[in-house]
C-alpha cells in the first residue's frame, strides 16, 4: 500500500525530490501527517469582479477574500479514513491575516480508477475537482486541475468554463534554505487570473497514531461521490 499521490503518479513520483517524495508519502501506510509553517510573501486577487466570489467561497472555506504580503500561514496534511471508507489526505491552509484567520479548506481522495486525484473543496464538499499530478525535470511539483464538478443534494452538474477556473500549483525544495516553495494561480478562460498566492515553508512529521485527527480539520459534510 503507499500514498493516493505515489499511485496517482506511478514512476513519475520517484522524479521528485526527495523532500517532496516524503512530503506526498503521507498517508495512512506510512502513519504520517505533515504540517507546513511559513510565509505567503504575496496573496493577490484579479479585478473587482472576483470580490463577490471570494467573499461567497469564504462562507464556507474556499478560497481567501483579502490581499495581503508577508502573511503567516500553516498547512495541515493529515490523513485518515473518511466516512465512506475511503484514505482522505487534509490540505487545511490558514492564512494569518489582520483581523482575523482564512482558511482554505480541501481534503484529497484518490479516483476509484485510481488514475487521478479528486479534491473535494470547503466545508461541505460541494465542489469537487480533478487533480493531474507531474514532476518537473527541475524534480518540482505540478498539480493542474482538470473537471470541476458542484453537488448539492440530487444536483451533480459540471461548472461551466464561464464561471469556472483552472489552478496550478507549483510546489519545490530550496536545498540552500531548506524550505519548500510553493506558487498557486486560479485563471479562469475568459477573464484572467482571479487569485493565488505564493510562498515558503518548513516541514514537521507527525505520528498520526500518536495525534490523530484534530477536532474542525475535517469537513461538516462529506460527499460520497466520484
Amino acid at each position: 500500500m503507499t500514498s493516493i499521490f505515489r499511485t496517482v503518479m506511478g514512476s513519475d513520483f520517484d522524479r521528485l525530490h526527495p523532500q517532496l517524495r516524503r512530503r506526498f508519502s503521507v498517508g495512512l501506510a506510512s502513519g504520517e501527517a505533515c504540517t507546513g509553517r511559513g510565509v505567503m510573501t504575496r496573496i493577490w486577487h484579479g479585478g473587482a469582479f472576483v470580490k463577490p466570489f471570494l467573499a461567497l467561497g469564504t462562507t464556507r472555506n474556499i478560497l481567501v477574500p483579502r490581499t495581503g504580503r508577508d502573511v503567516p500561514f500553516t498547512i495541515e496534511n493529515v490523513p485518515y479514513t473518511d466516512t465512506f471508507g475511503r484514505e482522505t489526505v487534509s490540505f487545511v491552509r490558514t492564512f494569518r491575516l489582520p483581523g482575523r484567520p482564512r482558511r482554505f479548506d480541501a481534503q484529497m481522495v484518490l479516483s476509484p480508477k485510481g488514475d487521478r486525484v479528486l479534491d473535494y473543496l470547503g466545508t461541505h464538499q460541494h465542489l469537487a475537482s480533478e487533480l493531474h499530478f507531474a514532476a518537473e525535470p527541475d524534480g518540482s511539483l505540478l498539480i493542474r486541475s482538470g473537471e470541476h464538478r458542484f453537488r448539492e443534494g440530487v444536483v451533480d452538474v459540471r461548472v461551466p468554463e464561464l464561471v469556472g477556473a483552472t489552478a496550478e500549483v507549483r510546489e519545490s525544495y530550496d536545498d540552500t534554505t531548506g524550505r519548500f516553495r510553493i506558487q498557486v494561480q486560479v485563471v479562469n478562460r475568459y477573464f484572467g487570473p482571479l487569485f493565488g498566492y505564493e510562498g515558503t515553508f518548513e516541514a514537521t512529521y507527525t505520528d498520526i497514531r500518536g495525534c490523530g485527527v484534530r477536532p474542525g480539520l475535517r469537513p461538516v459534510r462529506e460527499e460520497s461521490r466520484a
